[in-house]
């Protein structure tokens, strides 16, 4: 696999597999790219794909974020719905983006830390929430334009 090079180092794709609705998008735009990706994930999911390589931990609290947060370097790309270890990877001074297709920077991530907060104590006063829109086409092509010009903007710095 020849991957690109930014700052003398080798740059890679991390990925939060657990309930990552867009695996096969980031596989296939990553090996598109010549990028690394890492593939981080439970016991619980099976992941297979000759291009990717696939670290699997145990079923602990947090254990996939904290493989991801000590492999993570600067400039590297974290998938992940988790504003928690999006909030972490940002200080190391790494890209992170939501299977949504939106970006987490250092100006957007107090605000859903915050959200986040809120709606735990919503759910734990009254157990539940709006239901979550079922995903769409339109969901998959935004997150694969996302990063593509990611992708390009790392590589182009």
């Amino acid at each position: 696999m020849l991957c690109f090079k930014r700052g003398g180092r080798l740059i890679k794709i991390l990925v939060d597999a657990d309930s990552c609705p867009v695996k096969d998008i980031i596989f296939e735009v990553a090996e598109n790219f010549s990028i690394e990706v890492v593939v981080v994930k439970n016991l619980s999911h099976d992941i297979k794909n000759d291009y990717v390589r696939v670290i699997t931990v145990d079923e602990g609290k947090d254990a996939v974020d904290f493989v991801i947060l000590n492999n993570t370097q600067k400039n590297d790309l974290i998938i992940t719905q988790d504003y928690g270890l999006a909030s972490l990877v940002l200080t190391k001074y790494a890209k992170a983006i939501h299977p949504n297709g939106w970006v987490f920077t250092n100006n957007n991530i107090d605000g859903l830390l915050m959200n986040r907060h809120i709606n735990q104590q919503i759910r734990k006063r009254d157990g539940k929430l709006t239901k979550v829109p079922k995903r769409k086409k339109e969901d998959n092509i935004k997150f694969k334009n996302l990063l593509e010009d990611t992708l390009t903007q790392i590589l182009e710095k």
